[in-house]
Order: structure tokens, then C-alpha cells, then sequence
């Protein structure tokens, strides 16, 4: 994306559509006008995705001080937003899955009847853009013209949201020649909620943040729709992220036989110049970008990155489970990472970034917790306010951001955009849990690879996601993000299997956070999680044999690259101990688990747990 052109875009041209709406794109253009008529804005703008585009929206910003431009030669052409602080993230408990029959969305997910959200939203968003521009963005998830792609359309009245889609999405002019009279496209309909003129005519002044108390993230799978109202932060008004590429993009993916997954995507390439590419699920917390952007530690290895945080997988001609990355960006938890933890990460983010809710230094470049290891001396925290060392409070807020090109990582394989997407050749899941899962663990088949990603769990590591130390499953990493049933999934996940036979990749699990008996880590993580995807590439080329056990198939010590690190015997002895007492504890856990989900868990799954329980019991 060549976002450094220093011509911007002249008033009239924001507001008049970049081109005539030809006959083909009838149906973007009636949703347009119908939209326009209810939310009542000033203008409106159809977005080309272009150089100047961007020029114009971050100056625009800039003016408005809604964005900080930071120093041009620390941090080039990038910029520093603060968010209200009653807007700062996600809001799981106003995002509803509306389909028809609430047993579709199950129980992990929010439900609302399709007929009375719609008639809620309608109010909500009548004459919710006065005063304001009503941006028409379209953008393509997935390369342009990949038959892996598909198209949205975002309406929104937020320019904080129409630049962020420029850099996480294919936007503008290109995708919208992408639709033609017969293609499907995603409608996604976005509005801070904050009229500058109220149905009296009365204006009120903007303010740099514009939000509503009231928020709304409404997904209607069967007429493929989102309604999102009030916040304008990351998923809540990037559209094409979470909602599109993995609610709605999950339930397509039923409905036509592939896969949308909230799993990076690696190249791995061995000293012998032998590549395997893999999928991992990792809820958070978990190590995930540090896996999608690893250094490896043993001589030789290398591991590229295809992407960081969705994956759509589909059967190809072959019968092989190729991926693209739908997204075109990295939308990344900026605290914790830092040139110890992530140096690929922090390099990326060189220039060409939107940070939200970081600090400011003092010569005009950006810091959160984590960044370097000592604090600067002074900055301005994520509110506004002067901040010091001895500061009560943290400099960035947790959930503070960075949107960059992913095209400026280091570590970007070649393939990261190719429009036939790349042959997956094993699926990783991951969690993290002190006891019980082993560092790495090879699925007995397809069928127990969905049963390892089904019983997903994590100890959680702050107060805010519940009691610390509690355990949550997060099935396939997916629990906030599956767009229906998740024991229907589950099903699916088994069909795909089928269908690819033979063919289908291997599965394994892994667990960078086990702990010994003194409550220290027994594995060093990081870099030195190479030698983990170094022993899954050698079971993908049979090179090394592996043991049996209830967990799945686990390495023999003499098989697997420990030399340079201090692991003594009986470390390896716990990272990969199976007490069946344990796991019977553990099993009785996922029994409380899958009776969530009624009669509709598949029966290969309650077949899984029978079979370990009566194994566990035999080893007592």
C-alpha cells in the first residue's frame, strides 16, 4: 500500500462518488441509498483505498484532533489516536448472533430475534449520521480476484475506521469492480452513534472520540448482514475483522464446505530447504503472535509469516486444505510486545501505523508497557495526562493497539498474498495450562484432532476474564467468535474431515506454559519453540518415531533438539507427564463442557471421551 503520496484528494471530491455506480453494482447502490435515507448524513463519500484518500482522512484527523501525528522521522507517516475511555474494546456482551432459530447460535453466543434487532437497530440509526460524511467502503477479505476471496461493503460515518480498513483490508476502487451482477457481497453497517445535528436541527460540536453508550454488534447469518452501533473501536467498527471474516465468514463456510478459523499461518522451511505450512489456533494470552512471528533458535530453521490472526481454509481440486490470510494487516496488542518478546513485531511497526491508546513520548514517538525494558522518564499516558514511572496507573491501556501493512514484516513469506493461497500440511492448537497438557502432542487422527480442538482451554491470567487460575474452554480459540452452534462446528470441522480423507492435514496440540512442581515454567518458550515445530516437521516427514499415550502421540527425548538449553531429565519427565487421575478430573471437565451443548455435540466426540475414560481407568 502506497500510503506516502503527498497529493491529497480536494473538498469537492468527498462529495461525489469516485465514479458512476455501473448497472452491475444495482445492488450497492440501492443498500446505499436506502442507508442514506435512514441515517441522514451530510455527505457522502464512496472510498477509492488510494494514496490521496488517506492524505486527505489523516489530515482531516489530524485537524480534528482525533489523531496525533507522530514524529516524521522516528515514526514515518504514522499517528497516535485516543479513544473515549468508556470505548476501548470488544464488547462481547453487546455482540448477538440473530438467527432465526436460537438454537443456531447455541449457547456460547448472544441471541436476539433477526426482526426485533433489525427494528431496534432501525431506531438507533435513524438520522445517526447527521452532520457527518457516510463513507461506502468496499473491500475484499483475501487477495483480489482469489477464488479463496470474498467482498463486503462498510458503510460507516467514522474516518478512524475507513483508514484502518485501508490497511486491513484490499479496499477502495479495485474491490468494488469485483462486483458484478451475480456476486455476493457481505453488507456491514457501522455508526459511532454521535449526530451532529438532531432532528430539530440543533447542532452540537464533535469531540475527538465519538462514541454512544448505547452499543449494538449484531450479526444476522442468513442474510449474511452486520449492524453495528455506538463504539469505534477495532472490532466494533472494523467490519471486516472479527465480524466478517469469522462470524459471518464461519457460517459461509458451513453452508459451502471450507473453514474460517481464528488461526495464524506459518511457513516453516528446515535446514534441507524443505517447507511445511501450518495453521495454529491459539486463544489469547496464549503466545500467538510470538508463534506467527517466530526467531527460531536452532541453526537452520526458518519460519515465515502468512498471518497472524484468521485463516480460511478450503478443499481444493487436489483434495488438499489450502489458506489464504483474509486481511491484509496486523491489528496487534501493542503491551508486552517489545524487542525481548517480539523484535519481528516491533520492527514492523517502523511506519505507515494507527496506534491507539499507546503513549506519547516527549519527542513524539510512541511507548507502551513492554516496549523497552526501562520507561521513559516522562510521557502522556493513553488519557491525555502526564505520566511518570511512579505513576498509579499504566502508561498504555491493556488492550492498547497497532494497525500496520502486514507487507512490512521481516519475516512475510512470499506466498502471505497469493491469490491460490497455500497447501496446509498440519493445524496446531495451542493453550495455556500449568498442568496435565503436554509441551506437544500428535492427534491419533482427524476425528481426535477435533476432539483436542473441541476441549481447547486456558487458565485465565487477569481478574477481568474471570477467577485467575480458572479454567476456560475456548473451542478452536473460536467461543467469541463462531457465527452459529458451536457443537455444530464441531460436526463440520468432522464432515471437512472426511471429505479430505487421506489428504487432510496432521493435528497436534501444544502448551508453552506447563509448570513444574515449584511453580516455575519448565519450558523456556519463545525462540525456543523452533525446536517443537522442528519435531511436528519431522513427523510430517516420518522421519521420527513417537509414543502413545492418552493425550496422543508424544516425542521420545532422543528424537527431539535439546542441546543448548537447560532441561534436565526430570523436566522432560513433567512437560510431558499423563497422571491419569488428572485426567480423569480433566475428562469430567469436558463432560460438564459438552453438556452445554445438549444432543447436538457429534457422537465421534462422546465416542473420544468414553474411550479415554475407560483408558485413564485402566492405568490407575
Amino acid at each position: 500500500m502506497a500510503i506516502l503520496s503527498p497529493s491529497p484528494l480536494t473538498a469537492d471530491d468527498t462529495t461525489r462518488p469516485a465514479r458512476t455506480v455501473h448497472p452491475g453494482r444495482a445492488g450497492v447502490a440501492a443498500w446505499v441509498t436506502e442507508v442514506a435515507a435512514l441515517t441522514k448524513p451530510d455527505r457522502i463519500h464512496w472510498c477509492t483505498g488510494d494514496a490521496s484518500e488517506w492524505d486527505l482522512l489523516t489530515g482531516q484527523l489530524v485537524a480534528d484532533g482525533s489523531l496525533v501525528r507522530l514524529d516524521p522521522g522516528l515514526r514515518p507517516n504514522s499517528f497516535l489516536a485516543r479513544s473515549d475511555p468508556r470505548d476501548v474494546a470488544r464488547v462481547e456482551e453487546r455482540t448477538f448472533i440473530c438467527s432465526v432459530d436460537p438454537d443456531d447460535a447455541g449457547p456460547t453466543n448472544n441471541w436476539r430475534e433477526p426482526s426485533a434487532m433489525k427494528a431496534e437497530l432501525t431506531d438507533l440509526f435513524d438520522g445517526a449520521m447527521r452532520g457527518r460524511t457516510m463513507y461506502v467502503v468496499p473491500f475484499s477479505m483475501g487477495p483480489i480476484g482469489s477464488p479463496l476471496a470474498k467482498l463486503g461493503v462498510q458503510i460507516t460515518d467514522s474516518p478512524y475506521a475507513v483508514i484502518s480498513m485501508q490497511i486491513m483490508t484490499r479496499m477502495g476502487t479495485a474491490a468494488l469492480d469485483e462486483i458484478g451482477p451475480d456476486t455476493e457481497w457481505v453488507p456491514a453497517l457501522h455508526s459511532v452513534g454521535y449526530p451532529l445535528v438532531d432532528a430539530s436541527g440543533i447542532a452540537r460540536a464533535d469531540v475527538p472520540w465519538p462514541s454512544n453508550a448505547t452499543k449494538f454488534i449484531s450479526h444476522f447469518p442468513e442474510t449474511r448482514e452486520i449492524w453495528s452501533y455506538g463504539s469505534g473501536y477495532g472490532g466494533n467498527s472494523l467490519l471486516g475483522k472479527k465480524c466478517f471474516a469469522l462470524r459471518i465468514a464461519s457460517v459461509l463456510a458451513r453452508d459451502e464446505g471450507w473453514l474460517a478459523e481464528h488461526m495464524l499461518l506459518v511457513k516453516v522451511t528446515s535446514p534441507e530447504g524443505v517447507s511445511h505450512n501450518l495453521a495454529a489456533a491459539f486463544p489469547s494470552a496464549c503466545g500467538k503472535t510470538n508463534f506467527a512471528m517466530m526467531r527460531p533458535t536452532i541453526p537452520g530453521w526458518k519460519v515465515e509469516t502468512i498471518g497472524d490472526d484468521i485463516a480460511w481454509l478450503r478443499p481444493d481440486a487436489e483434495g488438499r486444505l489450502r489458506a489464504i490470510n483474509p486481511e491484509r494487516g496486523f491489528f496487534g496488542v501493542a503491551p508486552g510486545t517489545g524487542d525481548s518478546t517480539n523484535p519481528v513485531a516491533v520492527a514492523t511497526i517502523w511506519g505507515n501505523t494507527v496506534f491507539t491508546n499507546v503513549a506519547l513520548t516527549d519527542d513524539g514517538d510512541v511507548w507502551w508497557e513492554g516496549l523497552t525494558d526501562e520507561a521513559p522518564e516522562h510521557l502522556t499516558d493513553w488519557r491525555g495526562d502526564s505520566w511518570t514511572p511512579d505513576s498509579a496507573t499504566p502508561a498504555a491501556h491493556p488492550n492498547s493497539r497497532f494497525t500496520a501493512p502486514a507487507d512490512q514484516c521481516a519475516t512475510i513469506a512470499d506466498e502471505w498474498d497469493s491469490p491460490e493461497g497455500v497447501v496446509i500440511d498440519a493445524i496446531v492448537f495451542g493453550g495455556r495450562r500449568s498442568t496435565n497438557i503436554p509441551l506437544v502432542a500428535e492427534s491419533i487422527d482427524w476425528a481426535h484432532g477435533v476432539y483436542m480442538g473441541a476441549t481447547m482451554s486456558s487458565e485465565q491470567t487477569a481478574a477481568a476474564e474471570g477467577t485467575v487460575g480458572e479454567l476456560r474452554h475456548d473451542p478452536f480459540a473460536m467461543l467469541p467468535f463462531c457465527g452459529y452452534n458451536m457443537a455444530d462446528y464441531w460436526a463440520h470441522w468432522l464432515e471437512v474431515g472426511e471429505q479430505l480423507g487421506d489428504r487432510a492435514p496432521r493435528i497436534f496440540q501444544v502448551n508453552w506454559f506447563r509448570k513444574g512442581a515449584d511453580g516455575s515454567y519448565l519450558w523456556p518458550g519463545f525462540g525456543e519453540n523452533s525446536r517443537v515445530v522442528e519435531w511436528i516437521a519431522r513427523r510430517l516427514e516420518d522421519e521420527v518415531a513417537a509414543l502413545q499415550t492418552p493425550a496422543g502421540r508424544i516425542p521420545f527425548e532422543k528424537d527431539f533438539s535439546l542441546e543448548g538449553i537447560d532441561l534436565g531429565p526430570r523436566d522432560w519427565q513433567q512437560l510431558f507427564e499423563v497422571d491419569p487421575i488428572s485426567w480423569l478430573h480433566e475428562s469430567d471437565l469436558t463432560t460438564e463442557h459438552f453438556a452445554r451443548f445438549g444432543d447436538r455435540v457429534p457422537r465421534q466426540l462422546l465416542s473420544h471421551l468414553s474411550l479415554l475414560r475407560w483408558d485413564l481407568a485402566s492405568r490407575l
